[in-house]
């Protein structure tokens, strides 16, 4: 670690070159640690003892089989946050509600491999077979209520472990009151099921309780600009394409006057008037346009978009954008959800 890293007066061009195992930081004092404490605390508002250990990463993931999970070394500075922000577009976790919807998720993986749940006959039975391959890219159901929402793009849909997985994170955060938001939904029965497997290992020692670290950052000797080049070949086409690039033309990535509303406030507000008028002219539910516009509002968050001009002017190009994207999903047309 270098005796004298002055992160504000280091260029991109200077940090790019600098080796990730060579960057000064550690969990202990980041954006990142209230939230870990928070969800232990989660954990034992649950009765669950087990506490998923966590490490710092190049990505988040939880490694199969280990009983807990990576989280990537962005967001553990908020110099290095800012990096990753101008590279990707996006921080990832980088918001306290996506923060802990992405920490409960991997706390689900991480708490199904320390149990050893997915060998259970009802864990099979109700999610699938947790060997199961996972495919290259997947096409969700935005109106099937057989799954539950915590992630964006439906990402339950996309395997049974992230099936599982999403259904713990529901079931774990505090005040979701599952059983009356889902009580008319197939999904209700994964809920119940979790809630059935939690009370199980409720005071339990896991089966599996090595704190093993996969691909920790001390062993990581690429440098940040080798990483992003890496991950943006990789991720070109992540939670890009035509709902980003609808997005911006509808609102700008400047704020153009003063007083120019956030894109997210502007949606929210006109939220029951959007979803009336593109479900009536679609004739499409009007749960599946809520879960798509909620994914608009999240994204025009993650990108930093205002409204051009007045609220009125937008409403129109905001309706002409959400009935677009829709119809494409409707049609199951989803270049930009790839896994």
């Amino acid at each position: 670690m270098p005796a004298r890293f002055k992160w504000s007066f280091i260029s991109d061009e200077r940090l790019l070159d600098t080796r990730i195992c060579d960057l000064p930081i550690r969990i202990k004092g980041s954006f990142i640690e209230p939230h870990i404490k928070r969800l232990y605390s989660e954990l034992n508002d649950r009765g669950i003892r087990f506490k998923p250990h966590v490490w710092l990463s190049a990505e988040w993931f939880t490694p199969d089989g280990v009983p807990g999970f990576a989280i990537p070394f962005y967001l553990a500075h908020p110099r290095l946050m800012k990096l990753e922000r101008k590279f990707m577009r996006e921080i990832e976790g980088g918001t306290d509600v996506e923060c802990m919807r992405i920490l409960r998720h991997e706390a689900g993986h991480a708490l199904d491999n320390a149990f050893r749940l997915h060998f259970k006959r009802q864990w099979i039975r109700t999610f699938g077979s947790f060997a199961q391959k996972y495919p290259p890219s997947y096409k969700p159901k935005p109106n099937s209520r057989r799954y539950v929402l915590n992630l964006d793009a439906w990402y339950a849909q996309a395997h049974p472990a992230e099936d599982f997985a999403e259904t713990f994170a529901v079931w774990l955060k505090p005040k979701s009151d599952w059983r009356r938001s889902y009580a008319d939904w197939p999904a209700y029965n994964k809920l119940a099921l979790v809630d059935e497997l939690m009370t199980s290992v409720r005071d339990r020692r896991p089966a599996v309780r090595d704190r093993t670290r996969i691909e920790p950052i001390h062993t990581n000797t690429r440098t940040l600009a080798q990483h992003y080049r890496r991950k943006l070949a990789h991720r070109r086409y992540y939670r890009r394409g035509v709902a980003d690039d609808l997005l911006q033309k509808v609102f700008s990535t400047q704020r153009l006057r003063k007083n120019a509303a956030r894109a997210s406030t502007m949606l929210r507000a006109a939220r029951p008037a959007l979803v009336a008028a593109v479900s009536r002219e679609l004739g499409m539910e009007r749960y599946t346009v809520q879960q798509i516009l909620r994914i608009l509002i999240e994204r025009s968050d993650h990108l930093k978009l205002y409204v051009r001009g007045g609220r009125r002017d937008a409403l129109r190009p905001a309706r002409w954008m959400l009935a677009r994207i829709t119809s494409m999903y409707g049609q199951g047309e989803t270049p930009h959800l790839p896994l």
